[in-house]
C-alpha cells in the first residue's frame, strides 16, 4: 500500500457509500481517464470480466472464432468460451514475447481463405511488454476486425509514447493482487468510444433498463466494482509511476548481476516502448549452463525462494486441445514457456533482498 488508500476506504464508510458505485469508483475511473489519455473507463471487479464485456459487446456468440495471444494466463481466454464462441491461438514472436506479427497473417489469411474470419483479436502484453501494436493493428484493421487489448499487466508502460491498453477497440487492465497496482480484486475497461463504455457500465450491472421497475432486455453481469475496493485503487494510482520506477529497478539490478552470464537472455523492451517491467524474467539456455529453467526453479524453491515458470500457452492446455494454432517457423510460445523463468520481483524487496536471490541464483547456475 503506498499510504493514501486508508483514507479513501475511510471516506467509503464515513459517507455510507459502500456498494459498487460512490464517489471512490468516479474518481478511480477517473484517474484511469486521465492517466491513460482515454475518453471513457468502467470500473470492474476483475479484469476477465472486462474481457468478457468487450467481446459481448463486439457480438462474439456461438460459433465465432476470436484469435487470442497463446503466451498468456487463462483469463485472456476464457470469457471466449463464455460466450459460446472458440478461440484460435497465435504463436509469440521474440522480440517482445508477445502475438507474432507474422503468425496473426498467417491466421487470418487461413481464415479469411475459409470465410471465416474472427469476430475479434486479444493481443496481450505479456508481463509488461507492449505487443508490437502497429504492425498487429495494421493486420487487424486490413481485415475490419475489432482489438481487444489485454493490458492486464502492463498498465503504466507505453508503446511509441502512447500508453499501453488505448490501442485497440477496448483496453483492460487488472487490479488482482499480483498487479502492479491492486484493489484487492479489480479490473477496468476503457476506450475512446463513450457510448460503448456505457453499454459495458450497462453490462455490469445485470443490464437494467431505464425503468423504474427492474426491466432487463438482454443478458448482463454483476461486474461492478465497490466503493471501497476503488478507494483502495485512488491510492494506488497515485504511487503507480513510482511503482513501475521500483519494478525496473528491480530489473536492471538482476540484469547488471547476471546478464553477463552465457545462457542467460531477459526479457527484451523493444525500441521505443517503456516496460513496466511487472515481472523480470528471463530464458536460460540449458546446453550452456548445464541446468535447465525447471530444476533452477526447483532448486532455488528448495531455499525459499519462489521463482516461477513462464505461462504455459494456451495451445498446450488440455482444454484447448482441439483449437486451432498458428505458430512462426518454430513455436516460440513452446520455447519460451520451456526455457523461461520469472523472478522475485515484488517491489517491497530490498536491495540486500535481491541481492540474496541473485547470490542464490548464481549458485544454482555455477553449481
Amino acid at each position: 500500500m503506498g499510504g493514501a488508500e486508508e483514507k479513501y476506504v475511510k471516506e467509503a464508510f464515513d459517507t455510507n457509500w459502500i456498494a459498487p458505485l460512490g464517489n471512490n469508483v468516479n474518481e478511480f475511473e477517473n484517474q484511469v481517464k486521465e492517466f491513460t489519455g482515454t475518453k471513457a473507463a468502467c470500473a470492474l471487479s476483475s479484469g476477465t470480466g472486462g474481457i468478457h464485456i468487450a467481446l459481448d459487446l463486439l457480438d462474439v456468440g456461438q460459433g465465432d472464432f476470436v484469435f487470442c495471444s497463446s503466451l498468456t494466463f487463462i483469463a485472456s481466454a476464457n470469457p471466449i468460451l463464455y460466450l459460446g464462441a472458440e478461440p484460435v491461438f497465435i504463436d509469440s514472436d521474440l522480440d517482445s514475447w508477445n502475438m507474432s506479427p507474422v503468425a496473426l497473417k498467417k491466421a487470418f489469411e487461413d481464415y479469411a481463405s475459409k470465410g471465416q474470419l474472427p469476430k475479434a483479436v486479444v493481443i496481450v502484453n505479456l508481463y509488461g511488454q507492449s505487443a508490437k501494436m502497429d504492425e498487429l493493428m495494421a493486420i487487424c484493421d486490413e481485415y475490419g476486425v475489432a482489438v481487444v487489448e489485454d493490458a492486464a499487466e502492463s498498465l503504466g508502460s507505453r508503446y511509441k509514447g502512447k500508453m499501453s491498453g488505448t490501442f485497440g477497440k477496448f483496453g483492460i487492465y487488472s487490479f488482482n493482487g499480483n498487479k502492479i497496482i491492486t484493489t484487492s480484486g479489480g479490473g477496468m475497461i476503457v476506450s475512446d468510444d463513450e457510448e460503448m463504455i456505457q453499454k459495458a457500465l450497462k453490462k455490469a450491472t445485470q443490464s437494467r433498463d431505464q425503468a423504474v421497475h427492474y426491466q432487463h432486455s438482454e443478458v448482463g453481469y454483476n461486474y461492478r466494482l465497490s466503493n471501497i475496493s476503488a478507494g483502495i485503487g485512488r491510492g494506488q494510482m497515485e504511487v503507480l509511476e513510482k511503482r513501475v520506477e521500483q519494478k525496473r529497478a528491480i530489473f536492471d539490478r538482476y540484469v547488471e548481476a547476471l546478464d553477463h552470464i552465457d545462457g542467460i537472455e531477459f526479457m527484451p523492451e523493444l525500441e521505443n516502448t517503456l516496460h513496466n517491467r511487472w515481472l523480470s524474467t528471463l530464458t536460460v539456455d540449458s546446453e550452456k549452463l548445464g541446468v535447465t529453467a525447471a530444476e533452477i526453479i526447483e532448486k532455488l524453491a528448495k531455499l525459499n525462494v519462489e521463482a516461477r515458470p513462464v505461462w504455459k500457452p494456451m495451445h498446450m492446455q488440455p482444454l484447448f486441445a482441439e483449437c486451432d494454432y498458428y505458430s512462426e517457423e518454430q513455436d516460440n510460445s513452446k520455447y519460451l514457456f520451456e526455457t523461461g523463468i520469472c523472478l522475485p520481483s515484488d517491489t517491497k524487496m530490498t536491495a540486500e533482498d535481491q541481492e540474496s536471490v541473485i547470490e542464490r541464483i548464481r549458485e544454482k547456475i555455477h553449481g
